[in-house]
């Protein structure tokens, strides 16, 4: 598929057009998709946003997130589940989104995202069911009991480029992010976790992007796992993941906050908070996964 000319407006998370032909951070480039028909859109899934030979969950996830706000008329994910049904591979792809109701402030679709076999079958990756809204519109009250996790700043975090080189080597993602983890939290890279079961960090693209909703949706999905925290290692794919997207960013490093408290039956949840500079909780997700079996 040729690259697209549209570049990402932070205020919207969808495409539009670019009279300067500015160059697209890598997200934007590897997220574009191409209508082809009405519902129907072409897409390749980059190779850059994978770990150990996985694709990342929500990078896919945000890039039908791409597709679904190009249809719907409203401009932003308020609520986003996906369920992952089979293991994709970098290379083409098609999204078919289909309209289910647009509302005055909300409105929903399902989508789906395939490629084709060798073989020539098509295959199913994910299914999404997304409802969007308008984030610039809603009432300014904020109640919340929530607090923001007490996270060193972003300097004195350890960044991920830091990890051994064979990791570096079989985990792209971490090139294309400036993501940073608390050291209270990355014990399990030297054989000493913590047993806690949490993850704690700063998300930030390395290419300097800024995280608007569409980016908000992979956010949840871009630190390492909660559950490596316990001693447990390896793949960890994810079933299902939903992403509440509650406010526009602030600029800046967002802060992220993973948590796992109950591993049964060979599965695990993950629930996850993000803050924006402003002190604010823009976004929070909650996957299923299977456990490592390392």
């Amino acid at each position: 598929m040729a690259e697209t000319t549209r570049a990402s407006d932070p205020g919207t998370g969808t495409a539009t057009p670019d009279a300067h032909t500015a160059p697209l951070s890598e997200f934007d480039r590897d997220t574009a998709v191409r209508r082809r028909a009405r519902g129907e859109f072409e897409t390749v899934i980059a190779d850059g946003w994978s770990v150990f030979g996985a694709v990342n969950g929500g990078y896919l996830k945000a890039m039908v997130g791409r597709a679904v706000a190009e249809t719907l008329p409203h401009p932003h994910p308020a609520t986003v589940t996906a369920h992952y049904l089979t293991a994709p591979r970098p290379g083409p792809a098609v999204i078919r989104v289909e309209t289910v109701r647009e509302g005055r402030t909300l409105s929903t679709a399902t989508a789906s995202l395939t490629q084709t076999d060798p073989d020539g079958t098509e295959v199913e990756r994910l299914r999404v069911l997304a409802t969007h809204t308008d984030l610039t519109a809603g009432p300014d009250e904020v109640r919340t009991t929530a607090e923001m996790p007490d996270i060193p700043a972003y300097e004195d975090c350890v960044g991920m480029d830091l990890a051994p080189p064979e990791f570096l080597r079989d985990a792209p993602i971490v090139h294309r992010l400036a993501g940073r983890l608390d050291p209270d939290c990355v014990g399990w890279a030297v054989g000493v976790p913590s047993g806690r079961a949490g993850t704690r960090g700063w998300f930030a693209f390395a290419d300097g992007r800024p995280v608007d909703p569409l980016a908000l949706l992979m956010v949840g999905d871009a630190l390492p796992p909660s559950v490596f925290d316990l001693g447990l290692s390896g793949w960890v794919p994810t079933i299902e993941l939903t992403t509440h997207v509650r406010a526009l960013p602030a600029p800046g490093p967002l802060r992220v906050a993973l948590t796992t408290r109950n591993l049964a039956g060979g599965l695990l949840e993950e629930d996850g908070e993000v803050w924006d500079s402003a002190g604010r909780l823009v976004a929070q997700s909650r996957q299923l996964a299977r456990a490592p079996r390392g």
